[in-house]
Protein backbone atom coordinates (compact mmCIF):
# COMPACT_ATOMS: atom_id res chain seq x y z
CA UNK A 1 0.00 0.00 0.00
CA UNK A 2 1.66 3.18 -1.27
CA UNK A 3 0.89 6.06 1.35
CA UNK A 4 1.88 9.94 0.59
CA UNK A 5 0.75 13.26 1.43
CA UNK A 6 -1.08 16.39 0.42
CA UNK A 7 0.33 19.35 2.09
CA UNK A 8 -0.72 23.20 0.27
CA UNK A 9 -0.65 25.14 3.42
CA UNK A 10 0.60 24.78 6.84
CA UNK A 11 -2.48 24.95 8.91
CA UNK A 12 -4.25 21.59 6.86
CA UNK A 13 -7.11 21.34 4.62
CA UNK A 14 -9.78 22.11 7.28
CA UNK A 15 -10.71 25.21 6.44
CA UNK A 16 -10.81 26.35 10.48
CA UNK A 17 -7.12 24.93 11.24
CA UNK A 18 -5.65 28.76 10.49
CA UNK A 19 -7.71 29.90 13.71
CA UNK A 20 -7.00 27.41 15.83
CA UNK A 21 -5.72 29.02 19.46
CA UNK A 22 -1.92 27.47 18.64
CA UNK A 23 -1.86 28.31 14.63
CA UNK A 24 0.78 31.15 14.00
CA UNK A 25 -1.69 33.24 11.23
CA UNK A 26 1.62 34.34 9.32
CA UNK A 27 2.92 31.05 9.07
CA UNK A 28 1.30 30.30 5.08
CA UNK A 29 5.16 31.62 4.47
CA UNK A 30 7.22 29.85 6.69
CA UNK A 31 9.48 27.29 4.71
CA UNK A 32 10.63 26.26 8.22
CA UNK A 33 6.92 24.90 9.25
CA UNK A 34 6.74 23.07 5.97
CA UNK A 35 10.34 21.36 6.37
CA UNK A 36 8.79 20.53 9.79
CA UNK A 37 5.66 19.17 8.21
CA UNK A 38 8.13 17.23 5.78
CA UNK A 39 9.91 15.52 8.85
CA UNK A 40 6.78 14.24 10.51
CA UNK A 41 6.10 12.30 6.48
CA UNK A 42 9.66 10.63 6.87
CA UNK A 43 9.68 9.83 10.05
CA UNK A 44 6.07 7.98 9.18
CA UNK A 45 8.05 6.33 6.09
CA UNK A 46 5.24 8.05 4.12
CA UNK A 47 6.36 7.00 0.44
CA UNK A 48 6.18 11.34 -1.18
CA UNK A 49 5.05 14.23 -0.52
CA UNK A 50 2.84 16.03 -3.16
CA UNK A 51 2.42 19.97 -3.39
CA UNK A 52 -0.55 21.39 -5.57
CA UNK A 53 0.17 24.61 -6.96
CA UNK A 54 -1.60 27.13 -9.09
CA UNK A 55 -0.17 30.37 -10.84
CA UNK A 56 -2.66 33.11 -9.07
CA UNK A 57 -4.13 33.51 -5.81
CA UNK A 58 -6.30 30.59 -5.04
CA UNK A 59 -8.81 30.97 -2.10
CA UNK A 60 -10.40 33.82 -1.13
CA UNK A 61 -8.29 35.45 0.95
CA UNK A 62 -10.54 37.37 3.30
CA UNK A 63 -11.60 34.16 4.86
CA UNK A 64 -8.34 32.24 4.73
CA UNK A 65 -4.76 31.95 3.55
CA UNK A 66 -3.60 31.29 -0.27
CA UNK A 67 -3.54 27.11 -0.82
CA UNK A 68 -0.51 27.85 -2.15
CA UNK A 69 1.42 30.36 -0.88
CA UNK A 70 5.42 29.37 -2.00
CA UNK A 71 6.73 28.32 -5.38
CA UNK A 72 6.34 24.77 -4.87
CA UNK A 73 10.24 23.86 -7.04
CA UNK A 74 11.70 26.28 -4.76
CA UNK A 75 9.93 25.03 -1.48
CA UNK A 76 11.07 21.65 -2.58
CA UNK A 77 14.82 22.60 -2.63
CA UNK A 78 14.97 23.52 1.08
CA UNK A 79 12.98 20.50 1.91
CA UNK A 80 15.50 18.11 -0.19
CA UNK A 81 18.20 19.47 2.24
CA UNK A 82 16.36 18.64 5.31
CA UNK A 83 15.43 15.09 4.58
CA UNK A 84 16.36 12.21 2.95
CA UNK A 85 14.33 9.39 2.28
CA UNK A 86 10.64 11.04 1.35
CA UNK A 87 9.74 11.87 -2.46
CA UNK A 88 9.26 15.02 -3.70
CA UNK A 89 6.42 16.15 -5.84
CA UNK A 90 5.83 19.41 -6.82
CA UNK A 91 3.51 20.29 -9.18
CA UNK A 92 4.55 22.17 -12.54
CA UNK A 93 2.33 23.73 -15.10
CA UNK A 94 2.81 22.47 -19.20
CA UNK A 95 1.34 25.93 -20.25
CA UNK A 96 3.24 28.58 -19.35
CA UNK A 97 6.87 26.85 -18.32
CA UNK A 98 8.82 25.67 -21.04
CA UNK A 99 10.87 22.28 -21.61
CA UNK A 100 14.16 23.65 -20.45
CA UNK A 101 13.49 25.50 -17.65
CA UNK A 102 11.45 22.10 -16.12
CA UNK A 103 13.92 19.75 -17.42
CA UNK A 104 16.61 22.17 -15.45
CA UNK A 105 15.07 22.97 -12.14
CA UNK A 106 13.55 19.07 -11.68
CA UNK A 107 17.02 17.41 -12.70
CA UNK A 108 18.44 20.03 -9.83
CA UNK A 109 15.65 18.71 -7.59
CA UNK A 110 16.43 14.96 -8.35
CA UNK A 111 20.01 15.66 -8.13
CA UNK A 112 20.04 17.48 -5.21
CA UNK A 113 17.47 15.04 -3.32
CA UNK A 114 19.59 12.25 -4.28
CA UNK A 115 16.77 11.03 -6.98
CA UNK A 116 13.58 11.32 -4.78
CA UNK A 117 11.70 14.30 -7.53
CA UNK A 118 8.40 13.81 -9.24
CA UNK A 119 6.53 16.41 -11.30
CA UNK A 120 3.28 16.45 -10.77
CA UNK A 121 2.42 17.45 -14.61
CA UNK A 122 -0.59 19.86 -15.30
CA UNK A 123 -1.75 21.58 -18.07
CA UNK A 124 -3.40 24.80 -16.38
CA UNK A 125 -7.28 25.63 -17.55
CA UNK A 126 -7.78 29.15 -14.93
CA UNK A 127 -8.54 32.14 -16.97
CA UNK A 128 -6.71 34.29 -14.09
CA UNK A 129 -3.74 31.68 -14.94
CA UNK A 130 -3.65 32.54 -18.53
CA UNK A 131 -4.03 36.38 -17.78
CA UNK A 132 -0.71 36.70 -15.62
CA UNK A 133 1.43 35.26 -18.05
CA UNK A 134 -0.66 38.00 -20.40
CA UNK A 135 -1.54 34.89 -23.12
CA UNK A 136 -5.74 33.85 -23.66
CA UNK A 137 -6.85 30.64 -22.58
CA UNK A 138 -5.95 28.44 -25.33
CA UNK A 139 -8.08 25.65 -27.13
CA UNK A 140 -8.38 22.16 -25.59
CA UNK A 141 -6.57 21.00 -28.61
CA UNK A 142 -3.96 23.73 -27.86
CA UNK A 143 -3.60 23.19 -24.56
CA UNK A 144 -3.16 18.82 -24.91
CA UNK A 145 -1.19 19.54 -28.11
CA UNK A 146 1.56 21.47 -25.59
CA UNK A 147 1.34 19.34 -22.84
CA UNK A 148 2.43 16.50 -25.14
CA UNK A 149 5.27 18.24 -26.74
CA UNK A 150 6.61 19.92 -23.23
CA UNK A 151 6.35 16.60 -21.45
CA UNK A 152 8.54 14.80 -24.60
CA UNK A 153 10.75 17.49 -25.26
CA UNK A 154 11.52 17.40 -21.52
CA UNK A 155 12.26 13.45 -20.91
CA UNK A 156 14.18 13.69 -23.81
CA UNK A 157 16.50 16.45 -22.48
CA UNK A 158 16.54 14.67 -19.25
CA UNK A 159 18.30 11.49 -21.69
CA UNK A 160 20.99 14.50 -23.32
CA UNK A 161 22.91 13.76 -20.52
CA UNK A 162 23.70 9.60 -20.44
CA UNK A 163 25.27 7.66 -17.96
CA UNK A 164 27.49 6.39 -20.13
CA UNK A 165 29.08 9.96 -19.94
CA UNK A 166 31.03 8.52 -16.99
CA UNK A 167 32.29 10.74 -13.88
CA UNK A 168 35.23 12.83 -13.55
CA UNK A 169 38.33 11.03 -13.63
CA UNK A 170 41.27 13.22 -12.10
CA UNK A 171 43.72 10.52 -13.34
CA UNK A 172 43.18 10.84 -17.40
CA UNK A 173 42.09 14.26 -16.84
CA UNK A 174 38.82 13.55 -18.58
CA UNK A 175 35.90 14.87 -17.01
CA UNK A 176 32.87 13.65 -18.91
CA UNK A 177 32.63 11.38 -22.08
CA UNK A 178 31.18 14.36 -24.15
CA UNK A 179 29.84 11.99 -27.43
CA UNK A 180 26.91 10.85 -24.69
CA UNK A 181 26.10 14.38 -23.83
CA UNK A 182 24.61 15.47 -26.94
CA UNK A 183 21.95 18.09 -28.32
CA UNK A 184 18.41 16.65 -28.58
CA UNK A 185 17.12 19.53 -31.34
CA UNK A 186 13.54 18.44 -30.94
CA UNK A 187 10.62 21.16 -32.12
CA UNK A 188 7.10 20.97 -31.86
CA UNK A 189 4.42 23.59 -32.99
CA UNK A 190 4.50 25.09 -29.81
CA UNK A 191 7.92 24.44 -28.04
CA UNK A 192 11.37 23.44 -28.29
CA UNK A 193 14.73 22.74 -27.50
CA UNK A 194 18.50 22.33 -28.58
CA UNK A 195 19.97 21.07 -24.91
CA UNK A 196 21.96 19.23 -23.76
CA UNK A 197 21.30 20.04 -20.17
CA UNK A 198 24.31 20.83 -17.54
CA UNK A 199 23.60 18.16 -15.07
CA UNK A 200 23.63 14.47 -15.22
CA UNK A 201 21.13 11.99 -14.05
CA UNK A 202 20.10 11.13 -10.56
CA UNK A 203 20.27 7.45 -8.85
CA UNK A 204 17.07 7.40 -10.20
CA UNK A 205 17.56 8.57 -13.66
CA UNK A 206 14.88 10.92 -14.14
CA UNK A 207 11.67 12.26 -12.15
CA UNK A 208 8.65 10.34 -11.70
CA UNK A 209 5.57 11.48 -13.25
CA UNK A 210 2.32 12.43 -11.18
CA UNK A 211 -0.42 13.64 -13.02
CA UNK A 212 -4.68 14.30 -11.51
CA UNK A 213 -6.82 11.66 -13.00
CA UNK A 214 -9.36 13.37 -15.10
CA UNK A 215 -11.03 12.80 -18.23
CA UNK A 216 -10.92 12.78 -22.15
CA UNK A 217 -7.49 13.83 -23.30
CA UNK A 218 -6.09 14.11 -19.66
CA UNK A 219 -6.54 10.39 -18.96
CA UNK A 220 -5.28 9.50 -22.22
CA UNK A 221 -2.11 11.87 -21.33
CA UNK A 222 -1.99 10.00 -18.07
CA UNK A 223 -1.81 6.88 -19.64
CA UNK A 224 0.79 7.69 -21.34
CA UNK A 225 3.05 9.29 -19.20
CA UNK A 226 2.19 9.51 -15.83
CA UNK A 227 3.48 6.58 -13.05
CA UNK A 228 1.19 7.92 -10.39
CA UNK A 229 -2.23 9.25 -10.64
CA UNK A 230 -3.56 10.86 -8.06
CA UNK A 231 -7.76 10.36 -7.52
CA UNK A 232 -10.29 11.93 -5.97
CA UNK A 233 -12.93 9.28 -5.96
CA UNK A 234 -16.04 9.79 -3.94
CA UNK A 235 -16.55 6.12 -3.21
CA UNK A 236 -15.19 2.44 -3.55
CA UNK A 237 -17.49 2.19 -6.14
CA UNK A 238 -15.70 5.50 -8.06
CA UNK A 239 -12.60 4.52 -6.86
CA UNK A 240 -12.65 1.25 -8.39
CA UNK A 241 -13.87 2.93 -12.26
CA UNK A 242 -11.52 5.35 -12.10
CA UNK A 243 -8.15 2.68 -11.23
CA UNK A 244 -10.07 0.32 -14.18
CA UNK A 245 -10.07 3.15 -16.68
CA UNK A 246 -6.26 4.27 -15.78
CA UNK A 247 -4.80 0.94 -16.21
CA UNK A 248 -7.01 0.43 -19.30
CA UNK A 249 -5.51 3.64 -21.14
CA UNK A 250 -2.05 2.52 -19.89
CA UNK A 251 -2.22 -0.79 -21.49
CA UNK A 252 -3.45 0.96 -24.52
CA UNK A 253 -0.90 3.27 -24.84
CA UNK A 254 1.35 0.38 -24.99
CA UNK A 255 2.34 0.45 -21.27
CA UNK A 256 2.53 -2.38 -18.28
CA UNK A 257 -0.95 -1.36 -16.66
CA UNK A 258 1.17 -2.09 -12.87
CA UNK A 259 3.13 0.78 -14.02
CA UNK A 260 0.48 3.18 -13.18
CA UNK A 261 -0.46 3.73 -9.56
CA UNK A 262 -3.73 5.15 -8.93
CA UNK A 263 -3.37 6.55 -5.39
CA UNK A 264 -7.21 7.70 -3.63
CA UNK A 265 -7.59 11.40 -1.81
CA UNK A 266 -8.64 10.71 1.36
CA UNK A 267 -9.10 12.39 4.90
CA UNK A 268 -9.09 11.60 8.06
CA UNK A 269 -9.58 13.39 11.76
CA UNK A 270 -8.31 11.40 15.05
CA UNK A 271 -8.94 10.68 18.17
CA UNK A 272 -8.38 8.25 21.16
CA UNK A 273 -12.17 7.71 20.87
CA UNK A 274 -14.78 8.40 18.49
CA UNK A 275 -16.31 11.07 20.21
CA UNK A 276 -13.13 12.67 20.91
CA UNK A 277 -12.15 13.04 16.99
CA UNK A 278 -15.95 14.19 16.63
CA UNK A 279 -15.32 16.68 19.42
CA UNK A 280 -12.00 17.71 18.03
CA UNK A 281 -13.79 18.27 14.15
CA UNK A 282 -16.55 20.16 15.84
CA UNK A 283 -13.91 22.58 17.57
CA UNK A 284 -12.46 22.97 14.07
CA UNK A 285 -15.83 23.54 12.64
CA UNK A 286 -16.66 25.80 15.19
CA UNK A 287 -12.93 27.73 13.88
CA UNK A 288 -14.19 27.81 10.50
CA UNK A 289 -17.56 30.11 11.22
CA UNK A 290 -19.75 27.74 12.47
CA UNK A 291 -23.17 29.85 10.70
CA UNK A 292 -21.11 29.42 6.80
CA UNK A 293 -20.76 25.52 7.83
CA UNK A 294 -24.48 25.11 9.30
CA UNK A 295 -25.45 26.56 5.89
CA UNK A 296 -23.03 24.41 4.12
CA UNK A 297 -24.90 21.71 5.95
CA UNK A 298 -28.21 22.76 4.70
CA UNK A 299 -27.29 22.59 1.00
CA UNK A 300 -25.74 19.03 1.87
CA UNK A 301 -29.16 17.93 3.22
CA UNK A 302 -31.11 19.84 1.39
CA UNK A 303 -33.43 21.29 3.86
CA UNK A 304 -32.85 25.26 5.66
CA UNK A 305 -31.04 24.82 9.21
CA UNK A 306 -31.23 27.48 11.36
CA UNK A 307 -27.74 28.36 12.93
CA UNK A 308 -29.29 28.70 16.52
CA UNK A 309 -30.96 25.47 16.59
CA UNK A 310 -27.28 24.43 15.66
CA UNK A 311 -27.18 22.04 19.03
CA UNK A 312 -30.44 20.55 18.76
CA UNK A 313 -31.42 17.46 17.14
CA UNK A 314 -33.89 17.91 13.63
CA UNK A 315 -37.49 17.73 14.37
CA UNK A 316 -39.03 14.49 13.36
CA UNK A 317 -40.52 16.58 9.56
CA UNK A 318 -36.86 17.60 8.59
CA UNK A 319 -35.54 14.06 9.09
CA UNK A 320 -38.34 12.74 7.19
CA UNK A 321 -37.92 15.60 4.03
CA UNK A 322 -34.66 14.40 3.87
CA UNK A 323 -34.24 12.76 0.39
CA UNK A 324 -30.78 11.32 -1.31
CA UNK A 325 -29.58 13.13 -4.27
CA UNK A 326 -26.41 12.76 -4.93
CA UNK A 327 -25.80 9.36 -2.96
CA UNK A 328 -22.55 10.26 -1.96
CA UNK A 329 -20.38 8.99 1.21
CA UNK A 330 -20.99 12.50 2.86
CA UNK A 331 -24.65 12.49 2.28
CA UNK A 332 -25.25 9.27 3.22
CA UNK A 333 -23.38 9.54 6.11
CA UNK A 334 -24.95 13.13 6.92
CA UNK A 335 -28.61 11.77 6.66
CA UNK A 336 -27.69 8.59 8.90
CA UNK A 337 -26.58 10.91 11.99
CA UNK A 338 -29.13 13.04 11.07
CA UNK A 339 -31.69 10.17 11.40
CA UNK A 340 -30.18 8.82 14.73
CA UNK A 341 -30.81 12.34 16.52
CA UNK A 342 -27.42 14.05 15.84
CA UNK A 343 -27.76 17.73 16.24
CA UNK A 344 -25.96 20.09 13.24
CA UNK A 345 -23.06 20.39 15.15
CA UNK A 346 -22.54 17.18 16.00
CA UNK A 347 -23.19 16.00 12.20
CA UNK A 348 -20.34 18.59 10.78
CA UNK A 349 -18.04 16.91 14.05
CA UNK A 350 -18.55 13.31 11.17
CA UNK A 351 -16.56 15.69 8.48
CA UNK A 352 -19.27 15.44 6.25
CA UNK A 353 -18.66 18.42 5.03
CA UNK A 354 -14.82 17.15 3.73
CA UNK A 355 -14.56 16.28 -0.14
CA UNK A 356 -12.63 13.48 0.03
CA UNK A 357 -14.16 9.73 1.56
CA UNK A 358 -12.73 9.39 4.97
CA UNK A 359 -13.34 8.69 8.63
CA UNK A 360 -13.24 11.16 11.50
CA UNK A 361 -12.46 8.61 14.47
CA UNK A 362 -9.75 6.20 15.87
CA UNK A 363 -6.58 5.14 14.29
CA UNK A 364 -7.72 1.65 13.69
CA UNK A 365 -11.08 2.90 11.94
CA UNK A 366 -8.95 4.82 9.65
CA UNK A 367 -6.88 1.96 9.11
CA UNK A 368 -9.75 -0.41 8.78
CA UNK A 369 -10.98 1.95 5.68
CA UNK A 370 -7.58 1.92 4.34
CA UNK A 371 -7.48 -1.76 4.26
CA UNK A 372 -10.92 -2.39 3.16
CA UNK A 373 -10.37 -0.24 0.37
CA UNK A 374 -7.09 -1.38 -0.46
CA UNK A 375 -8.38 -5.38 0.07
CA UNK A 376 -11.22 -4.98 -2.32
CA UNK A 377 -8.23 -3.19 -4.81
CA UNK A 378 -9.74 -0.35 -5.60
CA UNK A 379 -6.60 1.91 -5.21
CA UNK A 380 -2.62 0.93 -5.46
CA UNK A 381 -2.48 3.41 -2.21
CA UNK A 382 -3.67 6.55 -0.32
CA UNK A 383 -2.76 10.56 -0.49
CA UNK A 384 -3.85 11.43 3.12
CA UNK A 385 -5.35 14.60 2.99
CA UNK A 386 -4.61 16.54 6.46
CA UNK A 387 -7.69 18.21 8.64
CA UNK A 388 -5.03 20.00 10.88
CA UNK A 389 -1.53 19.47 10.90
CA UNK A 390 -0.71 21.17 14.27
CA UNK A 391 -1.79 17.28 15.93
CA UNK A 392 -3.37 15.66 12.71
CA UNK A 393 -0.24 14.25 11.36
CA UNK A 394 1.72 13.04 14.15
CA UNK A 395 -1.25 11.61 15.09
CA UNK A 396 -1.34 9.93 11.72
CA UNK A 397 2.67 8.93 11.91
CA UNK A 398 2.17 7.65 15.44
CA UNK A 399 -0.89 6.10 15.85
CA UNK A 400 -2.30 4.60 12.15
CA UNK A 401 1.18 3.76 10.70
CA UNK A 402 2.24 1.47 13.27
CA UNK A 403 -1.55 -0.90 12.55
CA UNK A 404 -0.62 -0.67 8.79
CA UNK A 405 2.55 -2.18 9.32
CA UNK A 406 1.32 -4.55 12.05
CA UNK A 407 -1.27 -5.71 9.25
CA UNK A 408 1.29 -6.08 6.73
CA UNK A 409 0.38 -3.29 4.77
CA UNK A 410 3.44 -0.87 4.86
CA UNK A 411 7.29 -1.96 5.62
CA UNK A 412 8.52 -1.00 8.49
CA UNK A 413 11.02 1.22 7.38
CA UNK A 414 12.16 2.81 3.89
CA UNK A 415 12.73 0.01 1.27
CA UNK A 416 15.21 1.98 -1.11
CA UNK A 417 16.15 5.21 -1.43
CA UNK A 418 15.07 6.75 -4.61
CA UNK A 419 11.15 7.88 -5.30
CA UNK A 420 11.08 5.10 -7.77
CA UNK A 421 12.09 2.31 -5.11
CA UNK A 422 9.05 3.61 -3.08
CA UNK A 423 6.87 3.22 -5.67
CA UNK A 424 8.50 -0.28 -7.23
CA UNK A 425 9.30 1.21 -10.41
CA UNK A 426 12.07 0.78 -12.86
CA UNK A 427 14.71 3.44 -13.68
CA UNK A 428 13.70 5.63 -16.74
CA UNK A 429 16.11 8.01 -18.64
CA UNK A 430 14.50 9.66 -21.10
CA UNK A 431 10.95 8.83 -23.39
CA UNK A 432 9.12 5.87 -22.84
CA UNK A 433 10.20 3.82 -26.32
CA UNK A 434 6.94 2.31 -26.21
CA UNK A 435 5.31 5.41 -26.99
CA UNK A 436 7.13 5.97 -29.98
CA UNK A 437 4.38 6.16 -32.22
CA UNK A 438 2.76 9.03 -30.61
CA UNK A 439 5.20 11.37 -30.98
CA UNK A 440 5.00 14.93 -30.85
CA UNK A 441 7.95 16.57 -31.65
CA UNK A 442 9.94 16.28 -34.42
Amino acid sequence: MLLGTVLGTTYGAHPGAWRMPWADPNAYTDVETHVRTAKIAERGGLDYLFYPDRVFIWGDLESGPPIVSIDPVMLMGAIAYATKKVGLVPSMSTSFNEPYGIARQLRALDVMSHGRAGWNLIPSYEPEAFANYGRPVPSKEEKYGRLHEVIQITQALWASWGREAGTPDKVTGRFADTSHIQPINLHGRQVGSRGPLQIPPSEQGQPVIFMPFASGAGIQAAGMYANGIIGNPYSMADARSQRDIIRSVTENAGRNPDEARYLSFVGFGLGATQQEAVERRMALEDAAGIEQRISQLSRLLGLRLDPADRDKPLTVTQVQGLHARSGNQQETLAHRLASQGRTPREILGHGVLDPNPGVVGTAEQVADMFQEWWDAGVTDGFTIVIDDVHDGFDDFVDHVVPILRRRGLRPDEYQGSTLRDHLGLPEQLGPDPRLADGDATS
